[in-house]
This record gives structure tokens, sequence and C-alpha cells, in this order.
């Protein structure tokens, strides 16, 4: 059942590539203006980057996100999930991983990109790529819980970005301390052990907690 969810998603994702690409050009667009109005100083870049990479992972994410559910929800392929034997948590969990392979993975992918606009070097494009790895699923995983309780708002993108924001506060920092670290020669592990702490947390109640707000959605 969840390969067949997988797969049916990113059928559907790819045969809409605006879902992918849209994310992408808006990380990328964030990623280059910022070096464009500052200027190319890699002493200011290195200090303001890891909180660029970040805001623009993050918001990049949250645009994506609204979607999770409600093209479902429209066609009634929501109800249809709900009803079938498997455990909706299960077909939750397929559908985030599905959307994190489309939105999450091509950011990580750009990172080497990303390094080179910012005039990172080898270990703190090391951290952008760890935390990105360990962080985007994590951002999938929480948002799924908001888009279930406002995908049966017509315009819940607002209430949305209210509910979900102040959750990726403390994957923010983490993230971005990361990668300072990294910047300054100090270890990351201890970063890194927390946001994978965050993504076995969410991994593990997240779907629970998304497939409750669907039942309450949807009825």
């Amino acid at each position: 059942m969840i390969g067949t969810i997988l797969r049916r998603e990113l059928k559907i994702a790819f045969r809409n590539g605006a879902e992918i690409i849209n994310p992408l050009w808006f990380f990328l667009i964030v990623i280059t203006l910022f070096p464009l109005s500052i200027g190319p100083e890699p002493q200011l870049l290195a200090r303001i980057a890891p909180g660029v990479v970040w805001v623009a992972a993050l918001l990049a994410a949250l645009l994506s996100l609204e979607r999770l559910f409600k093209d479902d929800y429209l066609d009634g392929t929501l109800e249809q999930l709900m009803l079938t034997p498997s455990p909706l948590a299960l077909t939750v969990l397929a559908k985030v991983f599905a959307h994190w392979l489309v939105t999450g993975l091509p950011l990580l992918i750009l990172s080497p990109l990303v390094a080179l606009l910012l005039s990172f070097d080898f270990a703190t494009w090391w951290a952008v790529a760890l935390t990105l790895l360990l962080g985007t699923p994590t951002l999938s995983f929480i948002g799924s819980i908001g888009v279930a309780l406002t995908v049966g708002l017509r315009k819940g993108g607002v209430l949305l970005s209210l509910l979900v924001l102040p959750l990726y506060i403390p994957i923010l920092i983490f993230a971005t301390s990361a990668i300072d670290a990294a910047s300054m020669g100090m270890p990351i592990g201890g970063y890194l052990a927390i946001l994978g702490a965050m993504l076995a947390g969410s991994v593990t109640l997240s779907p629970f907690a998304a497939a409750a707000a669907l039942r309450v959605s949807v009825q």
C-alpha cells in the first residue's frame, strides 16, 4: 500500500513539474539575491550565509506544503484513502515521504551550487548538506500536521504559516548553528544529533497526529 501511494504521488508530481521547479527556483533566487544585494565580500557572506540558506530552505518547503493533501481533498481521493483497510498514518507517511523526495531532496542536490554562490569551503558545504539531509524531512513531517488541520479551509495558506513557522524555529536554530560552527572549524556532532532526534521524533509521531487531524478536517 505504501509503495503504491508513493509511486502515485511521484507520478503526479513529475506530471505537474511546477511542484518541483517552483520551490527550487524560489530557493535559488533567494540565495542569489543576498550576494547581489550586499556585495561579494567573502567574510560578510560567510557570516550571514547559514541563516540565508536555511531561511530560503524553510520558505521553499512552506511554499509547496499546502498542496500535500489539498488536491486529494478537492477531488475526493482523500476520503477514499481514509476508507481503505490500510492505516491512515501509513498513508500520511507515504505522502510526506513523496513530498520530501520532490521538494526537499532537490535542495540537497543543489547544495554544491549554493556553496559556490556563498563562498563556502568544503567543511561548511558538508555541514549544509548534512543539515539539509536531516532538517528538510523534519520540515515536511511537521508541516503535514498543519496541512492536515487546514485542508478543509478555502484559504488556509496564511493559517498554515502561522501554525507551522513557530514549530520550525528549533530546526532553524540548530541547523544554522551547525553550519556556523563548521565554518569556524568546530565540531558539529552535537547539533546533528539534535537534528537527528527531531527527525526521528517527527517521523514517529507526526503521521499519527496528521491522520487524526485529517479525520477531524474531512468530517
